[in-house]
């Protein structure tokens, strides 16, 4: 009688672990990285919260932005005497365009 239980108890742990491997998280580090790449995703990010992470990535003077269909918050900014284009996705990664 316990060996099934058992047997349930550990498919629904290694199921648990499976989604858990093959999800993929949004924010894992509060600290904003600048890449190409735009992760494609749901963005949980306000436009004010979308902004802080920018301006923490050394961008200054952000527009307003707006989201894409994608996710993607889009906007330019400041930096080194230059306007750039840039946005943010879902990961909180500022993107150059």
């Amino acid at each position: 009688m316990k060996l099934p239980i058992l047997g349930a108890i550990a498919a629904a742990l290694l199921a648990n672990a499976a989604y858990a491997n093959s999800h993929n998280p949004a924010v894992k580090s509060t600290k904003p990285v600048a890449t190409r790449v735009a992760a494609k995703g749901h963005n949980s990010f306000t436009e004010a919260q979308a902004r802080g992470r920018i301006e923490k990535a050394g961008y200054a003077d952000v527009s307003k932005l707006t989201k894409n269909s994608n996710g993607i918050w889009q906007g330019t900014a400041m930096k080194d005497g230059k306007t750039v284009k840039l946005g943010l996705d879902y990961k909180g990664n500022v993107i150059l365009r």
